[in-house]
């Protein structure tokens, strides 16, 4: 299975269908390199803010009530794109109206099948909570594509060892994760939490990024860090976890994934933290000592 995952140039499109024209653009420059899945990065809707002009993309709050408008056509979009391109689509996130003008930051797969699944962000980061609009999520899910069982850990929901871990205890091998940072710290937490949740469950994951300025929005003004493709650091894999990145102003990172060849491996493992996983939880662990020096 080859994974392409994007560095996402935040753009200020006049219209959804200069939105539109621009997704079928970059999705069908994945497809065309053979990517079975495309993975857009988290708040990839807060660009429809800009074609409603600067009193509405300039404020948060109108910004999220305005795109809603833009839901149905956003899915119907996507769908299609999976549809006729055959690839998986994963579209970022849709910070979407739960009622109450309450939002909630959701992830949508849309599956050459027809198929559409989500996964809603469950931890909130400083900003989201600032707000006072967005709520998390409540569900944690487990999807199963092409015979392989995938979860999307959306940018935070990264850096939480025990949410991932129940989704590989679930069954997935490969976790997705569309994020948006604007610090160089953000990016930064985010990459080492991809790379520990790759490590500790012996799993792929797929992290896509926005990129460059847009500073007409209070959201997406300001975006860092590469999009990269993850695996354990052990044989067989880069000893960095890397197995693919983006760099030089590229706008997608590939991989082929062998999930066959990837179960076979652990037989050579030189660590296996997954199976080790349960050692940390014996009773005994449950609590350290604390012993004074004199």
């Amino acid at each position: 299975m080859k994974i392409a995952v994007a560095r996402y140039p935040v753009g200020s499109p006049a219209s959804f269908e200069d939105f539109a024209a621009r997704q079928s653009q970059v999705l069908g420059e994945a497809a065309a390199a053979g990517a079975r899945i495309a993975v857009l990065p988290e708040y990839l809707s807060l660009e429809l803010a800009a074609s409603f002009g600067r009193p509405i993309f300039s404020d948060l709050a109108a910004s999220l009530a305005a795109i809603q408008q833009y839901r149905q056509r956003w899915l119907e979009l996507f769908a299609r794109l999976a549809r006729e391109l055959d690839m998986h689509v994963v579209a970022g996130s849709f910070l979407l109206d739960g009622g109450d003008g309450r939002y909630r930051n959701r992830c949508d797969w849309l599956t050459p099948q027809g198929q559409h699944l989500w996964q809603d962000k469950l931890q909130l980061t400083g900003f989201e909570k600032h707000t006072g609009i967005i709520d998390p999520g409540e569900v944690l899910k487990v999807f199963e594509v092409d015979g392989i069982r995938v979860g999307v850990a959306i940018c935070y929901d990264s850096e939480f060892p025990l949410l991932v871990r129940r989704q590989y205890e679930a069954g997935a091998r490969l976790l997705i994760v569309p994020s948006c940072t604007d610090t160089a710290a953000g990016a930064m937490r985010v990459r080492i939490g991809c790379l520990a949740r790759a490590l500790e469950n012996r799993m792929f994951v797929a992290q896509s990024v926005t990129a460059g300025l847009a500073e007409w929005s209070p959201a997406l003004d300001v975006n860092t860090g590469e999009a990269a493709i993850y695996a354990p650091m052990d044989v067989g894999f880069p000893a960095d976890g890397v197995l693919a990145q983006t760099g030089d102003g590229q706008l997608w990172a590939y991989a082929e994934l062998d999930f066959a060849a990837f179960e076979a491996s652990r037989k050579r493992a030189q660590v296996a933290n997954d199976r080790d996983w349960q050692s940390q939880l014996q009773p005994a662990l449950a609590h350290a000592v604390v012993t004074l020096a004199d």
